[in-house]
């Protein structure tokens, strides 16, 4: 499903094809804790669902895990 959310921190709007169902979307909206509505995603999914960040904007801001 392409998922558009807007940045919480940038403002910059993005769109991302993320495997979730509308069901999903509808229990996480609904109070169902993210991890437990979409097992199935990984962090970074998740992550813009919930505030829009990409992965790339997160690097941006606070490096690779890597970068230790």
């Amino acid at each position: 499903m392409l998922i558009e959310r807007k940045s919480i921190h940038s403002g910059e709007t993005t769109t991302m094809e993320i495997d979730v169902t509308p069901d999903q979307l509808w229990h996480w909206d609904h109070g169902v804790p993210i991890q437990d509505a979409m097992p199935n995603l990984t962090p970074d999914e998740r992550e813009f669902i919930k505030t829009g960040i990409t992965p790339k904007e997160w690097a941006e801001m606070f490096g690779d895990a890597g970068d230790e």
